[in-house]
């Protein structure tokens, strides 16, 4: 025990620098256009200041909207440490598995923090790791103190392991889904000054300082690539777990809120995928229909096993 709390402590810690780092360079990027507006107010009527050139963005996520060329190697560290609190069940000699909300929440932030860590290499992210090292700090930690339903290896089937690595790889990919679709709308926001009065907290956070972002359409080409990946999972997931459940949890499909939510964010990014080859849906359609997805599919398990371990104190 004493070896994984240090990793989540290191963990933590490393992301907690990511954080400062990203508002640090916040703080100096907002100085610098203060002290590039000051010339061209003094100049009046005359001629508008020059402003210095723009100095080119490194790789990986030190991006214009982070400028820290370590940014990448420290997450990447964040992200070795919290593995390692993932995989730590699997270490230990009694050979019981804990699983709930709690490990679902830390695993999910976690994959999509990869993805997006993995996805920088290609393409600037902006300020999408600052925004999640927060979130990532706090799940890392929440499967301490909320451990879940304990499951006893030596009792399980052959499928209880890949469902549940299938359903939580689907839980990850659907949430980058929904990160990107934020991002889409960051991108849209840029692009849209008018509509910026009714943008929300997340997506102005987002859109601030991020000259970086990719075009609209390449963004949309990622979000349905992602959604793609994320409806062949949720499918395999819905389908094992409709045609196996005895097998997997030993007992028969039951027909309760949590099947019903999983099927209906499967069937609303199988319409989503659909629609866009029919009838092309894109824009604001696409990302109201993938937030959607990603809320349904996180009340379908994690709300109900919320609700179960911490409001009614039941595992």
């Amino acid at each position: 025990m004493g070896i994984v709390l240090t990793l989540i402590l290191l963990a933590v810690g490393l992301y907690g620098l990511v954080l400062l780092r990203g508002l640090r360079h916040d703080a100096q990027g907002q100085a610098r256009a203060a002290d590039a507006d000051s010339p061209s107010r003094a100049a009046g009527a005359g001629a508008p200041a020059a402003r210095p050139a723009a100095a080119p963005a490194p790789r990986g996520v030190a991006s214009p909207a982070v400028g820290w060329r370590g940014l990448d190697v420290v997450l990447g560290a964040g992200l070795l440490a919290h593995a390692l609190v993932l995989i730590s069940p699997w270490w230990r000699v009694d050979e019981v598995f804990h699983f709930g909300f709690a490990y679902l929440l830390s695993a999910t932030v976690w994959i999509a923090l990869l993805l997006i860590w993995l996805e920088s290499r290609h393409m600037s992210v902006g300020r999408l790791p600052v925004l999640l090292a927060p979130l990532a700090m706090v799940v890392v930690v929440l499967p301490v103190f909320f451990p879940g339903a304990a499951f006893p290896l030596d009792r399980q089937t052959p499928f209880f392991v890949p469902h549940l690595v299938v359903g939580t790889l689907a839980y990850g990919v659907v949430f980058l889904a929904a990160l990107q679709a934020l991002l889409m709308a960051a991108a849209e926001h840029r692009l849209h000054p008018r509509r910026q009065d009714r943008a929300g907290l997340i997506t102005t956070l987002l859109a601030r300082g991020h000259q970086a972002l990719p075009p609209l359409m390449v963004l949309e080409r990622i979000l349905f690539n992602v959604i793609s990946v994320a409806f062949v999972l949720l499918l395999l997931t819905t389908v094992s777990g409709g045609l196996f459940s005895e097998e997997i949890f030993g007992r028969p499909l039951t027909l309760n809120h949590k099947t019903v939510f999983s099927l209906v964010a499967t069937i609303f990014f199988g319409l989503l995928l659909l629609g866009r080859r029919l009838w092309g849906w894109r824009g604001r359609l696409a990302i109201r229909l993938t937030l959607g997805g990603f809320i349904l599919l996180l009340l379908s398990y994690v709300g109900s096993r919320f609700v179960l371990e911490v409001i009614l104190n039941r595992i």
